[in-house]
């Protein structure tokens, strides 16, 4: 009778961790004004951790081959200081993606205007963020993150069917994560 009650009180507690469990869609607006199709979700753990998952994909190609193609993933696990989607949290994440970008100029390929670099990148980092409750369901949040990022790639003359020049990997600290996220909460 012992055993029976002992697995009916952790049954429960297993059972009231899942299905009590918030859950949080969300979308980052910022990497919607580059053409990036974009949503996350957010899963709370305990009373102050969760873990968090964002995926990403820009498949445009503009006018004179013009390009910022890529998809990636990046889960995150985060721990809040007050509570779950509410306040500030630090978080430690890792990321994958791989890129066709060209013919605009980027942050860590200077003359990326002139040439296109196709690849991948895989990386990890710190990062801290805030939570604003909006109403009931709808929460904001800012979050920004630092780390790094290894990569392989080849590098292309910019034009269509542009020569290949060579192959690279790299080494560097970047920013990793920057997002003003709306979110809607499913309890």
């Amino acid at each position: 009778m012992k055993g029976v009650i002992f697995f009916l009180c952790i049954n429960s507690l297993f059972l009231s961790n899942i299905f009590g469990q918030k859950l949080a869609l969300k979308s980052n607006i910022p990497y919607w004004a580059t053409g990036t199709i974009n949503v996350g979700g957010e899963v709370s753990l305990s009373k102050k951790n969760t873990l968090d998952f964002t995926y990403g994909y820009n498949p445009w190609t503009w006018e004179d081959n013009k390009k910022w193609k890529h998809w990636l993933v990046m889960p995150e696990f985060r721990h809040y200081l007050c509570e779950t989607f509410n306040g500030h949290f630090f978080g430690l994440h890792a990321g994958y993606a791989e890129y066709n970008v060209g013919g605009i100029p980027l942050l860590y390929y200077k003359d990326a205007k002139h040439y296109r670099y196709e690849g991948w990148a895989v990386g990890t980092g710190l990062s801290y963020g805030y939570q604003w409750i909006l109403g009931n369901r709808w929460n904001l949040e800012a979050t920004i993150g630092v780390g790094i990022v290894y990569t392989e790639y080849g590098k292309y003359i910019q034009n269509k069917c542009g020569a290949h020049i060579g192959d690279f990997n790299n080494w560097f600290f970047a920013p990793t994560k920057f997002g003003i996220n709306i979110i809607y909460l499913i309890k």
